[in-house]
């Protein structure tokens, strides 16, 4: 279906993305960015609801604001959006078809909504055995929540993440807290596109393709990792600790003479180094510090003598001492300090990517700034090949390479079913 010749790690795979917003964009755009060929199909005249999802919102190259939500292009690169009504018998017809020759559809639709469209599972899966079908829900198919909406801020809570993000109670700002990023749907976007490809592995072996069942709150609980682990262990729930790590310290952050400073100190010899370039060598001989268990047990004695001693130096100079020595130690940047940042640039993080020729003659703008895909594969690396497309911007030619003539793309369109 693509026309473009870069030859990705899922070159030929054809995916059909029936998701929106962000958990099921996520996974097909990492799908697209190894180098599958992605149709988004969005609802005509409105689509994905992140579209809308501002401000910000992108500027054209005039530098007039346009009503397409930066939102929305964090997560839809290397795609084509092809508009189709599905609520018209016309319009599940042509996804039908399209399923019969992709190798995965991703949707996110309430449990059973896509039944009566004729386009489930079960449905497909006659149509085309072979086909992988993700569905990603708040909950799951199965349980007394299925048929709920899901949304990560409810999942963080639901879960138990926001029990432990934040500063205790009777702190300063204390309570619990959301991530600042929706990243339950971010990390059900990765377990998804894992899911996807074990499953087109597995099809390699069997010839059957599957259906994934992907929950937002089975994530949000897989990924409490070792603060889980912690409370199937001992029955006691973890609590709220701010920045402090509950199994290791030194690991968190500190009042420098200008601003905030990170240690992040995993053992016993970075903490020795630590004692030994701040001029206090005794620390790590004494027995309460020794070890991490003991410094742990004895955090509030530690912090006692580290708190005061950190306020003497600035953040770049606690920086530059520990630089040579092995000892973590860090700044807390904004955003905008992170793109700045040396490293940053040199591993080229910050990306610019072209719209399609004619997404830029419909919207005006022709360039969208991105976030580089954080694998580097040797062989078959990530490709950029254009930025989120424009709503509907491929329809045509979609539908064309479906074997439609024009003129049945002009009755379709009349009939908006496209």
């Amino acid at each position: 279906m693509s026309t473009n010749s870069h030859r990705g790690a899922l070159a030929g795979v054809k995916v059909l993305d029936l998701s929106r917003v962000l958990a099921g964009p996520w996974c097909t755009q990492l799908l697209a960015d190894l180098g599958a060929d992605v149709v988004k199909v969005e609802r005509p005249e409105v689509g994905d609801d992140t579209r809308h999802w501002g401000p910000p919102f992108l500027t054209d190259d005039a530098g007039n604001r346009t009503n397409q939500a930066s939102y929305y292009t964090s997560c839809n690169r290397n795609k084509r959006s092809i508009t189709i009504d599905m609520a018209k018998p016309e319009g599940q017809a042509l996804i039908r078809q399209m399923a019969a020759e992709a190798d995965v559809l991703v949707e996110n639709f309430k449990v059973g909504g896509l039944k009566a469209y004729g386009l489930d599972y079960e449905s497909l899966k006659q149509v085309n055995p072979r086909l992988i079908y993700c569905s990603v829900t708040g909950f799951g198919q199965t349980g007394p929540y299925a048929e709920r909406a899901g949304y990560d801020l409810m999942v963080q809570a639901m879960s138990g993440l926001m029990s432990i993000t934040g500063h205790a109670d009777g702190e300063p700002g204390g309570g619990p807290l959301k991530v600042g990023v929706a990243v339950i749907d971010v990390f059900t976007g990765l377990y998804a596109a894992n899911a996807v490809q074990a499953a087109l592995h597995a099809r390699y072996v069997s010839g059957e393709g599957q259906h994934i069942d992907m929950a937002l709150l089975d994530v949000s609980m897989a990924i409490l990792a070792n603060q889980a682990s912690s409370y199937l262990t001992t029955g006691v729930a973890p609590s709220r600790a701010g920045n402090m790590h509950p199994s290791l310290a030194p690991y968190q952050d500190f009042a420098s003479a200008d601003g905030n400073v990170l240690l992040a100190i995993g053992n016993d010899g970075q903490f020795k180094r630590y004692c030994e370039a701040i001029g206090e060598a005794q620390w790590a001989q004494d027995a309460r510090f020794a070890t991490n268990t003991a410094r742990v047990q004895h955090r509030g004695d530690l912090l006692a003598l580290m708190v005061p001693v950190m306020k003497t130096r600035t953040t770049q100079e606690w920086i530059a001492l520990f630089e040579d020595k092995a000892v973590p130690c860090g700044p807390i940047n904004t955003i905008a300090d992170a793109f700045d940042d040396v490293q940053v640039k040199s591993r080229g993080l910050r990306v610019e990517l072209p719209r399609w020729e004619n997404a830029a003659v419909q919207d005006g703008v022709s360039q969208i700034p991105g976030v580089a895909n954080p694998i580097r594969m040797s062989g078959t690396p990530v490709s950029y090949r254009n930025a989120a497309p424009a709503l509907g911007q491929h329809t045509d030619e979609v539908l064309h390479e479906m074997g439609l003539s024009a003129e049945a793309i002009a009755a379709l369109r009349d009939g908006k079913v496209v």
